[in-house]
């Protein structure tokens, strides 16, 4: 009797004790959301891109003769006017070729001085023959041989006459080739490039060397930027940009797109296109080269219903916390529409919406069973015994 007694005092222990055991483990892990509430403001979606900023034009001054530059007459950051000599190229060669086609000039005119007289003698004697012809006092071959030697004549005429031109024509060109000699600036503005230094020998053989880069206004500034083809269909032409450039970190700057360029840029496969940005730089803060960082304004919506983004990547384990009519929720997604979890009734519930814009953080919501004030789960955490608790990042889709 005693040992049944102790028995049944064991398994009375033993039972209490599971039961105490099944407590603690389930107390031990239960599942806490973390939670924020749905708002309503103001969305700005926006589009970044990098670029440089650059001078609106750009002229290239560069030489059409070859020589040695022997003096410079502009540097960096000069200010130019239009017609102002800038740099010299050795004029030596150039002017002894002018001096070589004077030369060939004057004997070119020479010998059409002697063409010219050779003629009028021809023409002379074969006036002379045909009247001595009309008087049978010559035989017809003499007049045959006059009139041949007053075509000769003629001809050797017209080819001096030829040469005098082609004469001119080279003193004209020697005369253009010396002018070449002497760059001047072709337009009022800043050099923000020199490429070349006294002593340099330039080379025009196959093309025109670059000796200056000039800007003729510094006050209209563009930035070149590359958009990603993903986002290039959200610019339009007379969007607004903002930019900030590395001088200047706390300032940002304003401009407008004034062209989206059609042709692609592709580098390791990422296709990016050109857009430009019209920039008013009265200021003159901004310097050519410098690196821009762009945002495009490309949506803008103000007292809208909004949540977080990191609850549309919330994915809900499998749980007994999910109720038939999320699940049936779920499947009618169908991966075709977003979703997100809510707490009802202190239980989470899916809810199937239509999203709109987005700024990163905040997503708008167009469509779907949610108000302002509604609490949607953004990440999931594991209380403890202690109280403490584990987080851990959300599942993302």
């Amino acid at each position: 009797m005693k040992k049944k007694k102790t028995l049944l005092i064991l398994s009375v222990g033993l039972v209490i004790f599971l039961g105490v055991l099944v407590l603690i483990l389930s107390g031990s892990k239960k599942t806490q959301y973390r939670t924020v509430k749905v708002q309503k403001g103001e969305i700005t979606q926006k589009v970044t891109a990098t670029g440089n900023v650059n001078p609106v034009t750009t002229i290239i001054v560069g030489t059409r003769v070859s020589g040695t530059v022997v003096a410079l007459y502009a540097d960096y950051n000069s200010q130019v006017r239009k017609g102002q000599l800038i740099a010299q190229i050795d004029p030596t060669p150039f002017e002894n070729e002018l001096k070589q086609a004077e030369a060939d000039l004057l004997n070119a005119k020479a010998n059409l001085l002697k063409a010219e007289v050779n003629l009028k003698d021809a023409e002379r004697t074969l006036k002379r023959k045909e009247e001595l012809f009309k008087k049978d006092l010559i035989a017809r071959s003499e007049l045959d041989d006059a009139e041949t030697a007053f075509n000769t004549a003629k001809a050797q005429y017209e080819i001096a006459l030829s040469q005098v031109k082609k004469a001119e024509a080279g003193v004209r060109q020697a005369k253009t080739n010396l002018g070449y000699t002497k760059i001047v600036s072709p337009v009022n503005g800043v050099v923000i490039a020199k490429n070349v230094e006294v002593g340099q020998t330039v080379a025009a053989s196959f093309q025109t060397p670059t000796l200056f880069t000039i800007a003729p206004d510094l006050t209209k500034m563009q930035v070149e930027t590359n958009v990603d083809e993903a986002d290039i269909s959200k610019i339009r032409l007379g969007t607004e940009a903002s930019f900030t450039v590395d001088a200047y970190p706390d300032r940002r700057f304003k401009g407008i797109v004034s062209q989206i360029r059609l042709s692609p840029t592709v580098t390791q496969n990422v296709v990016t296109y050109t857009v430009v940005i019209s920039v008013e730089n009265n200021h003159l803060l901004l310097k050519p080269g410098m690196t821009a960082n762009v945002t495009f304004v490309v949506a803008q919506k103000k007292d809208v219903l909004k949540i977080p983004n990191s609850a549309l990547r919330f994915k809900m384990p499998d749980s007994s916390d999910t109720n038939e009519k999320s699940r049936q929720n779920i499947r009618k997604d169908d991966k075709k529409q977003e979703g997100l979890w809510v707490i009802r009734d202190e239980k989470p519930l899916r809810i199937n919406i239509k999203a709109g814009i987005s700024d990163g953080e905040w997503t708008e919501v167009v469509e779907g069973d949610i108000k302002e004030g509604d609490e949607v789960i953004v990440d999931i955490a594991t209380k403890k015994k202690d109280g403490s608790t584990t987080a851990r990042p959300p599942i993302r889709f």
